[in-house]
């Protein structure tokens, strides 16, 4: 009943989505004037503010710190992992999630400790473009979305529908989604700075950093989601070859 109510929302956006052939990478990029626009856009955001900012982040503060602050991060997520868990039909996922964040929120202190890792309960990250990809969506044209990076038509619709969908939105209050989107950024700055040799090398020793983002971006969400699809939704500040 789910997965057809989301179709039935979905489909008209989905049903525009570009199609044509695709490149000997299997890159389907019918937008790249605009999108190579946008990535000059945020190639210039990443080095007067990202860059910087993720310096001073990393350097300032201590990595048990920083890892605490990610660990916050990642515990929020759970409750919109465990909505795409069970619409993908992955009731193991669900269920490891879960018990993620059982122990974490109380043993792990609201999230800032992992001891749900030494259970062997790792964190099965997902998101709706995921869950499309699942229910055999197709992924559509590549994208480069302002700030949030590489993405694809169908990505876009799974990150408007994680937002829409997510728990935290009715369950926290105002200061309590305040201190969420201060996590984030914190986890945002704190990949930037982790894998700084290698976004500093895609971005400003590439010849072509626009098409080298691209490509990395796609290897990686196609070996993600164990398929020869194209990718969907991407952490621009993450290492590509992490997951």
């Amino acid at each position: 009943m789910l997965k057809k109510l989301l179709l039935i929302l979905v489909l008209p956006t989905l049903a525009a989505c570009a199609a044509g052939p695709r490149d000997a990478n299997g890159v389907l990029d019918p937008y790249e004037g605009a999108n190579r626009a946008m990535h000059a856009v945020n190639k210039g955001l990443d080095t007067v503010a990202l860059r910087p900012a993720a310096a001073v982040y990393g350097g300032v503060l201590p990595k048990p710190v920083r890892d605490g602050v990610n660990n916050v991060a990642n515990n929020l997520e759970l409750p919109g992992d465990m909505i795409n868990n069970l619409a993908q039909g992955r009731l193991d996922n669900f269920g490891n999630n879960f018990f993620r964040l059982i122990i974490n929120t109380t043993l792990g202190i609201g999230g800032i400790f992992d001891p749900a890792k030494s259970f062997g309960l790792d964190h099965e990250d997902t998101d709706f473009g995921e869950t499309l990809f699942v229910w055999g969506v197709p992924e559509g044209a590549y994208v480069e979305l302002p700030v949030l990076g590489p993405s694809t038509e169908r990505g876009v619709v799974g990150r408007v529908v994680d937002a829409a969908l997510n728990p935290l939105g009715v369950i926290l209050n105002d200061d309590q989604e305040d201190i969420a989107s201060g996590v984030s950024i914190g986890r945002t700055l704190d990949m930037r700075y982790e894998n700084r040799d290698l976004i500093n090398s895609t971005l400003y020793e590439s010849a072509d950093s626009y098409a080298q983002l691209r490509l990395l971006y796609l290897q990686n969400r196609r070996f993600k989601l164990g398929d020869g699809e194209i990718a969907d939704d991407f952490d621009p500040f993450g290492d590509p070859f992490a997951q």
